[in-house]
């Protein structure tokens, strides 16, 4: 059997608050009048999202906030819930701070320098001759390519262990104004953090991973991600991507699965990014999937929201956790970002 890079445990954490989904619709309306209305209302209340984690109190939260605060809660908030991560993925791999050789930190909610790599170095107190790297602005999709960082060390240095972390604190740029796309935004985005193992493994009782493919349709480029408005990130989401979403993504996974020699019928499990309702669904019609095969993907959002990188990963651990995945399952893992950027693994058990 041909040793292959493994996900070998996997961590994730939220802000202790968790607010349900009409206590946010209620906080944003009672600071912006555009949200008083049904139509907008509605936008909350069909996202099927019953609750989300953020790192304010919503008693006290101002929405007029300075960069300075923003920049904070990010800050103080990955710090916080990318410790509680690593930690739950180390103890759960039973795997020590100083068996870590590479950290990879994904982030695209806040800038730090130092890094956040460098920050949780300190924190955690790993080894002062690892190597890291800091992976920002890959939205939504950036847990894949740390993931593949992560793949690439490990196949060059097979004995070694790589950590990635991928965290977003979406509340440290919350922006409201009179447009729908941050309307879906503030009705969609969360906080939360997965960090995640990866080392050179013949074990069949977890994910290893057999290859990558990726497709960039950049005629999308300004149709999501992050612009400053007065120092301040505002969400651009085009409506156009849920509508374009899964059709890239069969183009993209048909590509995946020919290079490997497989079908859609020998795909065990689909680990599909919750970029929200319309997306999801888009994904299901274009694939053929059925409601069980996109089960977590919608578990996921209507327990978490969307938390940008760390979502994808919610998703394999709650496969992990809840599926019956057996030796030889194959499984197609997908998350989109800025770009337009779709990025696709194909894991074998």
């Amino acid at each position: 059997m041909t040793s292959l890079p493994g996900i070998l445990s996997i961590g994730i954490a939220n802000p202790p608050r968790r607010y349900s989904q009409p206590d946010i619709y209620d906080l944003i309306a009672l600071h912006s009048p555009f949200y008083r209305n049904e139509r907008i209302r509605d936008v909350f209340m069909h996202s099927e999202i019953d609750f989300r984690h953020f790192y304010f109190d919503i008693e006290t939260v101002d929405p007029n906030e300075s960069t300075d605060q923003l920049h904070n809660r990010f800050r103080q908030g990955a710090i916080e819930i990318g410790t509680k991560a690593i930690q739950q993925c180390l103890t759960a791999g039973s795997i020590d701070v100083s068996e870590v050789d590479f950290f990879v930190a994904v982030s695209c909610t806040g800038y730090l320098c130092p890094g956040l790599s460098a920050l949780l170095l300190r924190e955690l107190g790993m080894r002062t001759d690892i190597q890291r790297a800091d992976l920002l602005g890959m939205g939504c999709a950036g847990a894949m390519p740390g993931l593949q960082r992560a793949c690439d060390f490990v196949r060059a240095y097979p004995g070694k262990k790589a950590l990635v972390l991928t965290v977003e604190i979406c509340s440290a740029c919350y922006y409201i104004d009179d447009s729908l796309e941050t309307v879906v935004g503030n009705a969609i985005c969360s906080d939360g953090a997965a960090a995640f193992i990866v080392g050179m493994t013949m074990e069949t009782n977890i994910p290893k991973v057999e290859r990558f493919d990726t497709l960039i349709e950049p005629s999308l480029i300004e149709s999501v991600g992050f612009e400053q408005r007065d120092g301040r990130l505002r969400i651009i989401l085009s409506k156009d991507i849920r509508d374009v979403a899964g059709r890239l993504a069969n183009t993209l996974i048909t590509r995946l699965l020919t290079s490997a020699r497989l079908s859609r019928k020998d795909i065990s499990h689909w680990i599909l990014h919750s970029g929200g309702r319309k997306v999801i669904e888009g994904l299901k019609n274009e694939l053929s999937l059925s409601d069980d095969q996109v089960q977590y993907s919608k578990s996921v959002l209507r327990n978490y929201g969307n938390m940008s990188s760390p979502t994808v990963l919610f998703v394999l651990d709650e496969t992990m956790r809840s599926a019956r995945t057996m030796p030889g399952d194959t499984g197609i893992m997908l998350a989109m970002g800025p770009g337009l950027a779709l990025e696709s693994a194909l894991l074998r058990w």
